[in-house]
């Protein structure tokens, strides 16, 4: 997926486009924790990471643009911190999970917890949900 956004970037309902990512992770997780079938299981997980890729490179591209110059070194380094704790932490909370209700539960949880947070976010944060462009009143030019 990374190689094909270098050929066909995303520029237009960037917005969108993200939380439609991310709810697409969250579904795919969703059949992997349902699968039994290894290549049901291994699509899901292709699915669920290039719908990851997505939702990081405009996540990525909105911080690096949005922030003013003076300020993006330092918000690079705390979203670096959130991004690394965060997966020690999900690391922690889907093995806790999973000792409470077994590993399919925890699977199941946490794509339900991700449709969650994405129809949370887009219905919270709805500038974010119709943001059109990754920089607000210009078109990216890539040609």
């Amino acid at each position: 997926m990374s190689i094909v956004l270098t050929r066909w970037p995303i520029q237009r309902k960037v917005g969108n486009r993200m939380f439609m990512a991310v709810a697409v992770y969250g579904g795919s997780t969703l059949v992997f924790g349902l699968s039994t079938v290894f290549v049901t299981s291994f699509l899901a997980l292709l699915v669920s990471g290039a719908a990851d890729i997505v939702s990081v490179v405009i996540r990525q591209s909105l911080v690096q643009l949005d922030t003013p110059k003076q300020m993006r070194g330092r918000v690079s380094a705390v979203n670096s911190i959130f991004i690394g704790a965060s997966n020690q932490l999900g690391e922690f909370e889907s093995g806790a999970t999973a000792a409470l209700v077994g590993p399919v539960g925890s699977v199941m949880l946490g794509g339900f917890g991700t449709l969650l947070v994405a129809a949370l976010w887009m219905r919270w944060f709805p500038a974010l949900a119709k943001r059109d462009h990754l920089q607000e009143g210009k078109r990216l030019r890539l040609r």
